[in-house]
């Protein structure tokens, strides 16, 4: 169910959002917003396909209306206070509705979706990271998400178009973080920001351990840097999308090619 291409570099990729499989018995509780997958991570697994040689990537096939993997487990909020969505949501990013109203997933059925599909996405991260770091003493892992810019409910005006997450510096070294922020706020006709709306998921703040030699990056991008539009049907745009990508190709050999001091 997890696809994973296992390459030799400290280098990881995650890919929790860019899936589009919805089971039968998850698809037919849903109503005509979930099925239009709005909030899918459109084409992200495209977009960071052959940037650099011998890095892993991990992805779900899954979508996130079923479960989300970057969500605590526990289905405890990562941002207490602040509009967001569940491990199993029950809405859309704009606070819509995804199932008809009795037909949201109950107790039993997110604890299923929890074993079924964000426990083998996490194991075999898990293992990949642990799997790189036996051969360097070390492991970086890079998260890869984007979003919609202009989202009201979520966050108020324009969404920059780098956003960084570390969880406020917790998940790796600040020598990657410059590293990276550096090629953000350097790539001319792109904004870049640090910890701002994101800060980093489960994913990032869970396995970012920097005493234990695992370093965690979120990069979380504004759909308007690659998509033709950020609306249905959410079609990649070669050209922006290839000059993204050289920012993104310097980004991840500046990451690949760090080693601890």
């Amino acid at each position: 169910m997890i696809d994973i291409t296992q390459g030799d570099s400290p280098l990881v990729l995650g890919l929790p959002h860019t899936g589009t499989d919805i089971p039968d018995d998850c698809l037919a509780r849903l109503n005509d917003t979930g099925r239009a997958m709005a909030d899918t991570d459109w084409h992200i697994h495209q977009l960071y396909d052959g940037l650099v040689a011998d890095v892993t990537y991990v992805r779900t096939p899954v979508h996130r209306y079923v479960i989300d993997v970057n969500r605590d487990p526990s289905g405890a909020s990562l941002y207490p206070g602040q509009n967001t969505t569940d491990l199993c949501p029950t809405t859309d990013f704009d606070g819509v509705p995804i199932y008809p109203s009795g037909e949201e997933p109950d107790d039993t059925e997110v604890e299923r979706r929890r074993i079924a599909y964000h426990a083998p996405y996490h194991a075999a991260l898990a293992a990949e990271l642990e799997r790189v770091k036996a051969i360097h003493g070390f492991a970086i892992l890079y998260d890869c998400h984007s979003i919609r810019s202009h989202i009201p409910f979520l966050f108020d005006g324009t969404l920059p178009d780098f956003n960084i997450g570390t969880n406020n510096g917790a998940t790796c070294t600040p020598e990657l973080v410059e590293r990276t922020m550096h090629i953000c706020s350097n790539a001319k006709g792109y904004t870049a920001i640090l910890n701002g709306r994101f800060k980093g998921g489960w994913t990032t703040r869970h396995y970012g351990q920097p005493a234990d030699g695992i370093h965690a990056i979120q990069m979380e991008l504004a759909q308007s840097t690659y998509l033709a539009s950020e609306t249905p049907p959410w079609s990649y745009d070669p050209s922006r999308a290839d000059h993204l990508r050289r920012h993104l190709t310097s980004i991840l050999e500046s990451l690949s090619d760090w080693r601890p001091q």
